[in-house]
């Protein structure tokens, strides 16, 4: 039974601490809720940052996750601009601010996300050597593009996943030069594998960006503070005004490690280890978001999903667990990304290995299509690209199990929910 005098605190204001104090209001719960974010922001989603806000088709206000009076208004606590340093487990208080402000909590709640993991080699210091991740890092890119567009000037990007694309893509919009150095035989190797990932080879070379697969950066050169050109371990050399790390994003776990809960291993991912409740091994805290590494009983093993859905709906799952009520976090990852004239939805999980063939519906060549990642029968993940509304019927299909006949999930003449038993 959640007491109306209980304190409820939430560390992170992005998507998944946003929503949670938002799901906890819906709920009823009129209990103390504090919201303690590190930005100096009001709760934005980040998928703007490398999409519209990026393209300057999007203003800042569209990507908040609520108006700002809405806090006030719903009676959240709300602290900008603040970082929580340590949580102290038997005295149950979590500690902010310059001024070493404590309060007491009766539920804790991590939405902490990730951070752009960092090139390591030399010449990372100098001006012109850019991540992704916050609104500040967007704005200032967003001028880079812009300056680089008018200039025919040079961006390297390190990293050909999804934010290394669409950023490309973004490049591009504005009339950049663009070289993706990636070590990986394709993007988005580790989720598309090399069958899917060459069709994205191909859409950014038509549109004029060169790719260097097989290669890493070893080291970022410069003159006077600036830089100048970026060195692969292949000994090529690729001139370049500015260069973008976008090698992946590592989940923000120093807190949790510090106050002793348990971590996830590196095979899954890292973050936080959480149960089928997002409760972690304390019980009175729970983790959402990009930091949280849940079990997903579909799967059979632990998962730790970066994407816009598993915020937007893992703070809000958090939070009913966090009341009491009776919860299974067990949605299926889905991420959607745009690219020039392609936008695409994924459904599922199915690393590299873990399928055996991929079933192809529609006209792969006119990037109209769906695309299946089939292991003896059973589909594990779907992808539609520039086909719509079927989204819904895709994940049923996966959830579902069943083995398939793949000649009829690759006719597109035959209607998806006929393969669903």
């Amino acid at each position: 039974m959640v007491d109306a005098d209980e304190t409820f605190v939430i560390v992170g204001g992005g998507l998944a601490g946003a929503k949670a104090a938002e799901t906890l209001r819906v709920e009823g719960f009129s209990g103390r809720v504090i919201l303690i974010c590190d930005e100096r922001d009001h709760p934005y989603e980040r998928p703007p940052l490398s999409k519209g806000f990026l393209l300057g088709k999007e203003t800042r206000d569209k990507a908040l996750v609520h108006e700002p009076a809405w806090y006030a208004q719903n009676d959240i606590e709300l602290h900008l601009g603040q970082t929580v340093d340590a949580i102290d487990r038997v005295a149950k208080t979590v500690h902010y601010g310059d001024d070493g402000t404590h309060v007491r909590y009766d539920k804790l709640l991590l939405a902490t996300g990730a951070e752009p993991r960092r090139l390591d080699v030399p010449g990372t210091g100098l001006v012109g050597v850019h991540h992704l991740r916050r609104f500040a890092h967007a704005e200032r890119l967003r001028n880079v593009l812009t300056h680089l567009g008018r200039d025919n000037g040079h961006l390297v990007i390190a990293g050909a996943g999804w934010i290394g694309l669409e950023v490309a893509a973004a490049a591009r919009s504005y009339g950049a030069e663009v070289t993706v150095v990636e070590q990986a035989p394709t993007p988005l190797y580790g989720v598309l594998g090399p069958e899917l990932g060459q069709l994205f080879t191909e859409l950014h070379r038509e549109r004029g960006v060169r790719f260097h697969f097989g290669a890493r950066i070893t080291e970022i050169v410069g003159q006077d503070g600036m830089v100048l050109a970026a060195r692969t371990d292949d000994g090529e050399e690729h001139p370049c005004h500015d260069v973008l790390a976008a090698i992946g994003a590592a989940p923000r776990v120093a807190l949790a490690e510090a106050a002793g809960l348990e971590l996830a291993d590196a095979a899954h991912g890292g973050g936080i280890a959480v149960d089928e409740q997002l409760r972690t091994s304390d019980p009175d805290i729970y983790a959402a978001g990009d930091v949280a590494c849940f079990p997903h009983s579909l799967f059979g093993t632990r998962l730790r999903v970066e994407h816009w859905a598993n915020a937007l709906n893992g703070g809000p799952a958090a939070a009913r667990a966090m009341l009491g009520r009776d919860v299974v976090h067990d949605r299926l990852p889905y991420f959607f990304s745009d690219q020039y004239d392609l936008g695409m939805e994924y459904s599922g999980w199915a690393p590299p290995g873990s399928y055996d063939q991929v079933v192809i519906r529609g006209d792969a060549g006119k990037r109209e299509f769906l695309a299946f990642w089939v292991k003896e029968g059973r589909v594990l993940a779907g992808m539609n690209v520039n086909v719509w509304d079927v989204t819904e019927p895709v994940q049923r299909l996966i959830r579902s199990g069943a083995q398939v006949d793949t000649e009829a999930l690759a006719d597109p003449h035959v209607p998806l929910d006929s393969l669903i038993p």
